[in-house]
């Protein structure tokens, strides 16, 4: 059923505040704009799945903003990264709660690394999900019956996938593992980059302060020019030009647009270079400076070593992905009696994994060899 007024959108979204628990889907597109566009939102209730026309003349989208805001009902997404961005950004900072993400739950419970949901829904209902309409300009109207048929299956197969997923959860004890897990999806960072720290995500390669806070100062200005226009932050500078004018450092507009692959209007390329400048006149104490590497102590790598292969062990003997569990740098902070280690000495992974590392660390057990499988025993006291 695709939902065109709001009449109809307030009657399904009243419907559905009485449900456990609602499915949620979105297609949007993104290639032309910074904030992504959204084309639908598909819902899946116990008996009816809707897919509401976000781009209807006129269509009010407050009946379905309270209902993600319901604290009642269980909003259940897969690989929801992206869908909360554009939740966050219609909810003024908030997001659907309470939530789950299945991709997540299926990670628990030893499905793979970032499992797909065709490949989930075929390994646990048996059901095949239509392809042929996923690369659709979803933004194009009127929206072809096959495509609104393509977009309601990802919220229709979501609930038999959910309700299969919470039964292995609650079999298996690992239940509460999933509600720690979701704690990282609700952290503000994720959906409002900062411009001042929009530079992290650029491959800096050199460690000079001054080259990285030029960087700093064309990431930021990028950002928010990015926003400003709704574009791409590749179609206002692409990252390699990015780099370049940063390595160039040039304090003039005529100086800028000399160089090759430049191509800003005249107004952003005095943006650019006064962003430059600014960036040139920070006294050294402001200087960004990227984090050191760190040379981990003698005999510090053959523990980390260790580690890993404990790691693989339990992830194995619980199926369940190493990655989920901990880290290359939990690994080293373990190794190293750091504070940061909390992450695997907290919550589900210190009952799994951490506990078990650090009775490694004293001494208290073995890693061995039976067969051809790793096993982990209690160190035997010496006999005399």
């Amino acid at each position: 059923m695709l939902i065109q007024d709001n009449a109809s959108l307030a009657a399904v979204c009243a419907r559905l505040a009485h449900e456990d628990f609602v499915t949620v889907d979105t297609e949007f597109m993104r290639d032309k704009t910074y904030y992504a566009k959204l084309c639908l939102v598909q819902l899946g209730g116990d008996k009816e799945a809707v897919a509401i026309d976000t781009l209807a003349p006129g269509i009010d989208l407050a009946p379905l903003l309270d209902l993600m805001a319901d604290p009642k009902v269980l909003k259940v997404m897969h690989a929801a990264r992206q869908d909360l961005e554009i939740f966050w950004h219609l909810m003024d900072g908030r997001l659907p709660a309470p939530l789950v993400d299945t991709q997540i739950a299926a990670m628990i419970l030893g499905y793979g690394e970032e499992v797909g949901y065709e490949a989930l829904v075929t390994r646990l209902t048996n059901a095949r999900v239509d392809k042929t309409s996923r690369y659709s300009d979803w933004s194009h109207r009127p929206l072809r019956p096959a495509q609104v048929q393509y977009a309601l299956g990802d919220v229709i197969h979501l609930r038999e996938v959910w309700r299969r997923l919470d039964q292995e959860m609650v079999k298996a004890g690992r239940r509460h593992w999933l509600e720690d897990e979701h704690t990282a999806l609700f952290d503000p960072g994720l959906y409002d980059v900062d411009p001042d720290i929009a530079w992290r995500r650029l491959k800096v390669r050199s460690r000079d302060p001054r080259f990285i806070a030029v960087v700093q100062a064309l990431a930021g200005w990028r950002e928010r020019a990015a926003r400003a226009k709704d574009l791409p932050r590749q179609r206002i500078l692409r990252d390699d030009v990015l780099m370049e004018v940063a390595a160039n450092r040039p304090t003039s507009v005529e100086a800028l647009k000399e160089l090759p692959r430049v191509s800003l209007d005249r107004a952003s390329a005095q943006a650019v270079v006064e962003a430059i400048e600014a960036a040139l006149r920070l006294p050294p104490a402001e200087l960004p400076v990227l984090e050191p590497v760190r040379d981990l102590p003698r005999g510090i790598p053959a523990i980390v070593d260790l580690l890993r292969v404990l790691l693989k062990q339990v992830a194995d003997e619980h199926d369940i992905s190493p990655r989920l569990i901990a880290n290359g740098e939990d690994l080293e902070a373990v190794a190293l009696d750091d504070q940061s280690a909390a992450r695997v000495l907290s919550g589900w992974r210190r009952e799994l994994f951490g506990e078990k590392a650090l009775a490694l660390k004293r001494g208290e057990l073995v890693l061995g060899v039976r067969g051809r499988k790793v096993v982990v025993e209690p160190r035997q006291p010496a006999t005399r």
